[in-house]
């Protein structure tokens, strides 16, 4: 069978975890990738449950700090031009 080359980018750190992972599995990167796509083709689908990531602490605490200030409109300023908002932000 004709082998072929794919290139990757990732995240530095995560590709030397994952190195690391693989080199214990007794597998190098190809190894693990080829695996991968075997098991995608044959399966037809993404071999694992794929969600959307959840909200960080900082994020969740800013929905909360929007939503009491819909709740409440004297804990925040609101606008209702953005050319306004803008003039207010760039001063």
């Amino acid at each position: 069978m004709a082998q072929t080359n794919i290139n990757i980018r990732m995240d530095e750190n995560l590709k030397k975890q994952f190195d690391q992972l693989c080199n214990e599995l007794g597998l190098n990167m190809t190894t693990a990738f080829t695996i991968f796509a075997k098991t995608v083709v044959r399966e037809q689908r993404i071999p694992f449950e794929l969600s959307a990531a959840s909200p960080n602490k900082e994020t969740l605490a800013a929905i909360e700090e929007v939503q009491k200030m819909k709740q409440d409109p004297a804990l925040g300023k609101t606008y209702t031009d953005v050319d306004q908002m803008m003039k207010e932000l760039l001063l």
